[in-house]
């Protein structure tokens, strides 16, 4: 009897490890939860396409923006764990949105499956140039002496973008206004127009502006610098702690064997690291950062406890 049930476990342990070995055995969905043209879709995108030369399998990426990326990381909580649905999310709906939403309608930890992380990149702390500093610590001074007199740009309620700048002003013990707007291009136009005096936005948005001498850079907001944006120092330099990563992962209906996982996060991190795709994303200043499950826990873990006192001081809510 007892050999029987071995036998039989050792048959559907091969099962498995050969349907994994043969993934993808049909089309594959890539879920984006935000529009076309988004980091997290540009990345999806690049890693579509190589799949599809490499294994000769369809790859289509469908975009599922709304709630904050809260409906297309939803969509892939609720699908099948076949290996036929996956998609590519950030630390919003994954981390940050379990702090400013009241009701999910998917837990993060126990719906999703964490295949790897993809890529990072920097925040820039910029400032319009009429507020005559030049430092992130003179902008603090300045901020500090001034309360509620700046205002600062961000992409929404909730993003990244507006948790970096509160966490600035917290350190820093200033008050800032608060104008967000719905992408990085708009808050930029209000910037250049000094509709606002500062943004801490992503790094791509905010160079390509810089030789108009309209807009600085004054910091970035990973732990450590840049080598794609060499000379500019962190926000720690500048005796600011804080660090604000803005990263993409892949992720996978709960319930995927984890041999399927593991072999979809050997592809990927095969196409962020070939050449032709590490070269692209340093055009968009973006660095490839696969790994496994752990590691990928690891992060989301460290933005809940990053933002959670941020979210709480700046009493930012959603619903």
């Amino acid at each position: 009897m007892k050999r029987g049930i071995v036998a039989a476990l050792a048959v559907l342990f091969c099962t498995l490890s050969a349907a994994a070995q043969d993934w993808p055995t049909k089309p594959v969905r890539i879920i984006v939860p935000f529009a076309a043209g988004a980091t997290p879709d540009l990345v999806a995108r690049l890693i579509a396409d190589y799949l599809h030369d490499r294994l000769q399998q369809t790859f289509i990426v469908e975009n599922k923006p709304g709630a904050s990326g809260n409906t297309g990381t939803d969509d892939v909580a609720k699908a099948a764990p076949d290996g036929a649905t996956i998609g590519v999310s950030i630390g919003g709906p994954l981390a940050i949105n379990t702090l400013l939403f009241g009701n999910l309608p998917y837990d993060p930890r126990k719906d999703l499956t964490l295949i790897t992380l993809l890529v990072t990149q920097p925040s820039a702390l910029a400032i319009n140039t009429g507020l005559g500093v030049n430092t992130a610590q003179q902008l603090v001074d300045l901020i500090r002496g001034n309360p509620g007199k700046y205002a600062y740009g961000s992409i929404g309620t909730g993003s990244l973008s507006q948790l970096a700048m509160e966490a600035i002003a917290l350190k820093s013990g200033a008050q800032l206004v608060h104008v967000p707007y719905v992408s990085s291009p708009q808050a930029m136009t209000a910037l250049l127009r000094n509709d606002v005096q500062m943004v801490c936005l992503p790094a791509i948005s905010v160079v390509p502006q810089v030789n108009s001498g309209a807009v600085k850079i004054l910091a970035i907001s990973t732990a450590e610098r840049s080598a794609l944006l060499p000379g500019i120092p962190t926000l720690k330099e500048a005796g600011i702690d804080v660090e604000a990563d803005a990263w993409n992962g892949l992720v996978a209906p709960a319930g995927l064997p984890e041999a399927t996982a593991a072999r979809i996060g050997g592809l990927v991190a095969d196409a962020l690291n070939s050449r032709a795709i590490r070269e692209k994303l340093t055009t968009q200043l973006m660095e490839p950062i696969p790994g496994t499950p752990k590691e990928f826990r690891a992060h989301i873990d460290a933005d809940i406890a990053r933002w959670s006192a941020v979210i709480e001081a700046a009493h930012i809510k959603i619903d």
